[in-house]
């Protein structure tokens, strides 16, 4: 039975694996050879048009992957679909830019590139776009025939998450705390609304004269006039993908309760100081959680389907 049991769990891992090994670089060599020059092009005249645009797209492939892995569900214009569930109504931004750049892929090399494989593309060109580093993007997902509404409420963890919320999150889709806290790094670009760090404003981890500055564009009181107002991720390089937001957590002008509690008197504090004093090290960290994240349960070989449009199922 033991044996038996054993044989079992080999066989899960050995087909776990192989979901992962057929993701490839090359992927795309024969069958769509300028599908990654196309979608750079379209990124790169993207974000030039709006800075805000590489961080919009760089999230739009985090909340893909953590629902349900990196089929691109989330791009499922569906009335009751991931959309419209609370970590994504209202804030998700970018589709407009994946259908143009679907759109253009389709032109070259008609249902061979999935709206998957875009979203993971897009993310690391959007990075480097904004002078982040580059790294090689594994390739061959496909794109889901359903979106996840429930999953979404679920794994997505919100800007309130504690920092033992957090690494629960992360630690369920088997990222570990370095992963966490360099993936966070992400909150080096992009801006966050009002709604998400009115409460922390008023919390005792955060530099006084940091949180007086933000009242202005976020006062206490709820206010449908206020609620979507924005507030950079990063105010010392909100454009430029560096280590700056770990140096805005060690001086407590973390934006997202969720930001500064990676740097907390917790276990990531060591983690938050080293990314600090070492650009390097952060990159490093950064460019190998993206690719851990990006090979979270593809879709592969005959799964799923290579949507037409990205917005709806085929």
């Amino acid at each position: 039975m033991a044996s038996a049991s054993f044989l079992g769990l080999l066989v899960l891992v050995a087909l776990a694996s192989a979901a992962t090994a057929q993701l490839s670089p090359t992927f795309y060599d024969t069958s769509c050879p300028n599908a990654l020059s196309t979608i750079k092009s379209a990124v790169n005249a993207a974000v030039a048009q709006e800075a805000r645009m590489g961080a919009s797209l760089l999230r739009l492939h985090f909340h893909d992957c953590f629902v349900q892995g990196c089929d691109a569900s989330v791009l499922l214009n569906e009335t009751s679909g991931e959309q419209s569930t609370a970590p994504n109504a209202g804030s998700l931004r970018g589709f407009g830019v994946i259908d143009n750049i679907k759109a253009q892929v389709e032109a070259i090399c008609p249902q061979t590139v999935s709206c998957a494989d875009i979203l993971a593309v897009a993310a690391r060109d959007s990075v480097v776009a904004l002078g982040g580093p580059t790294w090689t993007v594994p390739l061959g997902r496909r794109d889901s025939n359903m979106s996840f509404p429930n999953q979404a409420l679920s794994d997505l963890p919100p800007p309130t998450d504690s920092l033992q919320n957090l690494m629960t999150a992360f630690g369920n889709k088997n990222l570990d705390a370095t992963d966490l806290v360099a993936l966070s790094g992400a909150h080096t670009i992009g801006q966050a609304r009002c709604t998400s760090f009115r409460a922390h404003l008023g919390e005792s981890n955060i530099n006084s004269s940091f949180a007086a500055s933000l009242r202005g564009i976020c006062p206490a009181a709820q206010s449908s006039s206020t609620d979507g107002n924005l507030a950079p991720l990063d105010t010392t390089t909100p454009n430029t993908f560096d280590n700056a937001y770990y140096n805005n957590l060690l001086s407590q002008r973390g934006l997202l309760h969720s930001d500064q509690e990676l740097f907390n008197n917790g276990s990531t504090d060591s983690i938050v100081s080293n990314f600090a004093s070492n650009p390097a090290a952060f990159s490093s960290a950064f460019t190998t959680a993206m690719v851990k994240m990006g090979n979270l349960s593809p879709l592969t070989g005959t799964q799923g389907q290579i949507r037409l449009n990205c917005w709806k199922i085929n």
